[in-house]
């Protein structure tokens, strides 16, 4: 188990240690998360509580609205629960403090966005190396890494270039670097396609899926897209904040079908009614 009080700091051997007692990476219990807002609290996430193997590729599915961003959020050590536990490799986090949380968050887990959030004066290279500044490396190490991040997407022509210059689909795999910079365990990604085209969209699935598989890293993945659920190793659907896991073999909740219906529905529409004002 990782100390939060003296060293936050996860090395190859403590998971090798911790792979030992278990195989269970992430374990989220009885989570609520509530908001306060102006006209009351609203329950986003209801009594949610699942497990995530170490090594496996995991995908959070459901429609816009259900809760899978706070989800994301509350994984990440964003967005701390108004009850509940969230335990990564073997650590409450949500018994750290702000500081501590951070630390760990920059050494056990990679997280990519739909939207990338660049520094603007810095190129590519130096924007992958940046999460290995903040943790006190010095640039050297820093950008040494960083090279081999990007070779590891791809990416590596591209290191003297300003992102912002960048299509989406180069961007996200720059992304990808990034999130593996410090070589964590986990790696978190929250609509990470959303913005692309179909062909840039595969690109980025199967740069995941060669990081489960090629670099034995654990994948979440956040998605309201049905194409991607054949290729995970476990399913968790959500919606209207509460949470059910898909079993092998069986279909998609009826609940979750019917929210998709209503979409595709409502899409329907949608474009009916842009071809009646052409």
């Amino acid at each position: 188990m990782i100390d939060g009080d003296i060293n936050t700091e996860v090395t190859e051997n403590q998971f090798r240690e911790y792979k030992k007692v278990t195989s269970i990476l992430i374990d989220v219990r009885n989570l609520i998360k509530i908001f306060n807002i102006a006209s009351g609290p609203v329950n986003v996430l209801k009594d949610v509580s699942f497990q995530v193997k170490q090594g496996s590729f995991t995908i959070i599915f459901g429609p816009s609205g259900s809760g899978k961003s706070t989800l994301m959020n509350v994984l990440s050590g964003l967005e701390p629960p108004t009850t509940g536990n969230v335990m990564i490799a073997g650590q409450d986090l949500y018994q750290l403090n702000p500081d501590l949380r951070a630390h760990f968050r920059g050494s056990v887990m990679g997280i990519v966005h739909q939207e990338n959030y660049w520094i603007k004066s810095l190129n590519v290279l130096e924007n992958v190396a940046l999460p290995l500044y903040l943790s006190g490396n010095d640039k050297s190490t820093a950008l040494k890494a960083a090279k081999v991040s990007l070779e590891q997407v791809g990416m590596q022509e591209f290191s003297n270039y300003r992102p912002t210059v960048l299509s989406g689909g180069q961007q996200q795999r720059v992304s990808m670097a990034r999130a593996l910079v410090a070589n964590p365990q986990l790696i978190l990604t929250d609509e990470p396609t959303g913005n692309l085209d179909s062909k840039n969209g595969k690109m980025i699935i199967d740069l995941l899926q060669k990081i489960n598989h090629d670099l034995k890293r654990t994948v979440i993945l956040v998605t309201h897209n049905i194409e991607y659920l054949p290729l995970s190793d476990s399913q968790l659907y959500i919606l209207d904040g509460e949470l059910t896991e898909g079993r092998p073999g069986e279909k998609m909740p009826p609940e979750i079908l019917e929210s998709l219906r209503n979409q595709l529905s409502q899409l329907t529409q949608m474009e009916k009614m842009e071809k009646k004002s052409v």
